[in-house]
Parts: structure tokens; sequence; C-alpha cells
């Protein structure tokens, strides 16, 4: 089969390697959809902490946000899952340490992580191999566009609900990426009063264009009360920042990573009566991401800009914008094409 290897920092390409065979307990999955996000271009440049953890190297097949058909079944799978449509959880525990049975396998200390972490292959690929219980059936309802969209999707439903947002609630989103703007689908259809702020250019033009009309810059932010910020962005000088803005008594979540540590003043979450809420992993929300995307409560698609081949993909993670791409934030790969 066809894969894309990261061999090196600025280097990958397509692959002719053999297609996988699942171990017991794992299925093969014929590949129909991968979102790439800064997780993988953190990879393609060498940035990415688990590199230097020793938590990944290379050459690496990258790729979690997913989305496919069961072809084949291992020994001691639910054999009902072949021909089912499917995206799979990425955080794969051990299964059992304390965390893992406790339900926070996407902490567990010896996790896997789909195309990141672990030597576990990702997505980018014609097929791929994932425990039978990562999967979560997709619904007739669900594309594969959508399908694709509900990783990503699980980060930003986790981020609203760290928010604890109620109708009429005013809430700051910052960074109009991907997972920005999932965050204010969400807290819109939660019924909030929702504000975005990011830089000038493309990226604030395109969250207009999906009905948002409160986008700003930190210089022309208006002064009003914000009962809630979720922090989407990669600046380590917007924490400390959001902690300035909240109301007393608001809650700040934490989702974008900065390349350096952010610096919070403690004293500015004790004496605001502060709640800090930081998110790792959609685990916890892909259900209910589904059933918000089937239901039409959330309709994410109008983020995908385009979508491409495999061959492709290393032009994108290199800096390369597909030339009939629109101003969308997310490139979709379909590993079929050629």
């Amino acid at each position: 089969m066809r894969a894309l290897v990261i061999t090196a920092p600025g280097e990958a390409g397509v692959q002719d390697i053999a297609p996988p065979s699942a171990a017991p307990g794992e299925v093969v999955v014929d590949v129909q959809r991968v979102g790439i996000c800064g997780t993988d271009l953190e990879f393609h440049t060498g940035r990415m902490a688990y590199l230097r953890s020793g938590h990944a190297q290379y050459p690496m097949r990258i790729g979690h946000e997913w989305m496919g058909t069961v072809s084949h079944v291992g020994e001691g799978a639910d054999p009902g899952w072949r021909g089912r449509r499917v995206m799979g959880d990425t955080m794969l525990g051990c299964g059992t340490c304390r965390r893992c049975l406790r339900g926070h396998q996407h902490v567990c200390g010896e996790r896997q992580e789909v195309g990141i972490r672990g030597g576990r292959h990702g997505a980018l690929a014609q097929q791929l191999t994932v425990p039978a219980a990562s999967l979560h059936h997709l619904p007739d309802a669900l594309d594969p566009a959508l399908g694709a969209l509900v990783e990503p999707g699980g980060n930003a439903l986790r981020a609203v609900q760290g928010a604890d947002l109620s109708p009429g609630d005013r809430v700051l989103i910052m960074g109009p990426g991907t997972i920005g703007l999932l965050c204010a689908l969400f807290a819109r259809a939660a019924g909030a009063e929702v504000h975005l702020l990011g830089l000038p250019g493309p990226g604030s033009e395109f969250a207009r264009s999906l009905g948002f009309e409160h986008v700003w810059e930190q210089s022309t932010l208006p002064d009003l009360p914000l009962d809630a910020l979720i922090d989407a962005a990669t600046s380590a000088e917007l924490p400390p920042w959001a902690l300035s803005r909240v109301e007393p008594g608001g809650r700040v979540v934490l989702i974008g990573l900065a390349d350096e540590p952010s610096r919070i003043d403690t004293r500015d979450v004790v004496l605001g009566d502060l709640t800090v809420v930081g998110v790792l992993s959609a685990s916890p929300a892909l259900e209910e991401t589904i059933a918000a995307y089937a239901s039409g409560a959330v309709g994410p698609r109008p983020l995908i800009a385009a979508t491409i081949s495999l061959e492709e993909v290393a032009g994108v993670l290199s800096g390369t914008r597909p030339r009939r791409a629109s101003a969308a934030p997310k490139i979709h790969i379909d590993p079929r094409l050629t």
C-alpha cells in the first residue's frame, strides 16, 4: 500500500510498504479521509516535543484525524465491525493501570497515540490498524468529511464544556484556527455570545464568513466583561493575559500549546476566584461530537479548504497551500486519490 512517511525534519514522501495485518483485538481500516493538524506539522519540522522525549522517532507515519471502513477483523475482535464506517480514538491506554481503570486512558503514562506516540502508525496511508476497542461507529448522516472532523471536534467540545457556558454567557476564543473555530461553533450551539481574537488577515476574515460578527485583534477588543476565555492559540503570552481579562468567578480553558512555557501568576487565579481548565484529547467527547454533527446542531463542513492526494501532503507540510484551497483552515487527504 501507499503511505506518507516522514524520515527526518523537512523530509517526507509517499512510500510503497507492506499492507498491515490485524493483531489480536485489532482491525484493519480502509482509510477514506484524513485531516492534517498542527501536531503533524511539528513532526515535519522536528519541533514536536515527543521527538526529544523519546516517545516518537523517525521514520514516522502520521495522521490521527481519520475515518474509514473496517475491512478485516483480528482474532478476538468483534466480527460485527467488519464493513462498518468508523473513526477512532487517538489515545490508546494500556488498559490496566489506575488511570485507564478510572476511565482516563487518554492520560495513561504508557499510552500510544495514533500517528503520534509509541510507534503506533498513523492514518496517512491506504490502510490503518487500530484496536477494535478504540472505534466509534459513524452513522449514515456523517459522510467522510464530517467523520474525519470528529477528532478535532471532540477536543473543541471538551474545551467548551470546560468553559461551562450557559445561554447568554460571553466567551472569548483566542485563535481562529480549526480548533478555535470548532470551539466557536460549539459555543454558539450552546447559546453563548461568541467573540474571537486573532491576527489581522484571512483567518479572521474567514471567521466572519461563518457568521461570527465579533472578531477582534488585541488592540481592538472592546472592554466587555468576559465570562470565559478559551485559549486555542499558540502564544505563550496569551494564558496570563486571559487571566487578567476574564471576569472574577469566570473560567479560562487552555487547549492551545506554545513552543515556550507560559508564565501565569497564581495570585490572579486566587484573587479572581477563577477556574483554569486544561484539555488534552478528544477521547471523552467523541460520541457527543458524532451526535452533534449527525443532528446538525454543529456543522463544521465549511472548515475544510481542500481534499488532496497522499502525493500532495509533503508539499502542504512544507507550507505550500493547494491552489484550489479555500480560505478555510483544514486540509483533508483522501488516500484513494492518485
